[in-house]
């Protein structure tokens, strides 16, 4: 008699996505316990391990459906849920009512961004993003709070402040602004001697000053999206211009 297959998942991707889910989680109770830097450092674990597990996967070839809907439920969590209690833990309950909204328009927004990716993943461009990813929206606003728990800056001015970047990075999240993806560069490939002694470089000022770096890293890439979107229709716009006369 034939053997019946057994239906079972493949432990290594799944793990590290259980990593990340754990590490999402972690931060949230430590959000509740106002330990915001352990809360913004857990979410930062939570991003690698959430980095790791796909490209696991592809490596091995263990790529399941279910991996893949664990994946995305793991990330709403980690990108969306864990981000926006550490906003509202931290600063945006001074705002009262428009506080909680405003962290539930982030959540929210993680989750139609991770809808629509979900549902384009076969007929996306694969060098761009539409619309802001989220691993990079929750790095940014996780290092915001890191660097003004740091300074002690802890005001009502500053709930505003935090109030509007995430309100801006939630609008960006779900538009139809073009990321890159840098998915097209070959890890595998070799590299010029200065590119390895650049990110040595990155390395040792995050080491330094991890919020600003990281903050820093996140504003220019949130800013490449509207910046090429602005160059791509000043382009357009020049070539359907009618060329004068001589």
């Amino acid at each position: 008699m034939r053997k019946e297959k057994r239906p079972g998942i493949y432990l290594l991707p799944n793990l590290l996505t259980t990593a990340s889910l754990f590490a999402a989680f972690y931060s949230i109770v430590a959000s509740l316990k106002s330990q915001y830097e352990t809360a913004v450092i857990a979410i930062f674990i939570g991003m690698i391990t959430d980095g790791l597990d796909g490209r696991i996967a592809r490596m091995t070839n263990t790529q399941t459906a279910f991996g893949a809907e664990y994946d995305s439920l793991s990330d709403m969590v980690t990108f969306g849920v864990a981000p926006a209690l550490l906003l509202y833990s931290w600063g945006l309950q001074q705002l009262g009512q428009v506080g909680w909204l405003v962290a539930f328009m982030y959540t929210a927004a993680v989750a139609l961004r991770l809808a629509r990716f979900n549902t384009q993943l076969e007929t996306a461009d694969k060098r761009y993003f539409q619309g802001l990813p989220c691993p990079p929206a929750a790095a940014g606003m996780s290092a915001l709070v890191w660097f003004f728990y740091q300074n002690q800056w802890d005001n009502m001015v500053v709930s505003m402040i935090t109030a509007v970047v995430s309100l801006v990075t939630a609008g960006l999240m779900v538009s139809n602004i073009r990321y890159h993806s840098f998915k097209e560069l070959d890890l595998k490939g070799k590299v010029p001697f200065l590119h390895v002694f650049v990110i040595v470089i990155i390395f040792v000022a995050i080491a330094l000053k991890p919020p600003v770096v990281l903050f820093g890293g996140f504003l220019m890439y949130g800013f490449s999206g509207p910046l090429q979107t602005l160059f791509a229709i000043h382009r357009v716009r020049k070539q359907r211009r009618p060329k004068k006369s001589k």
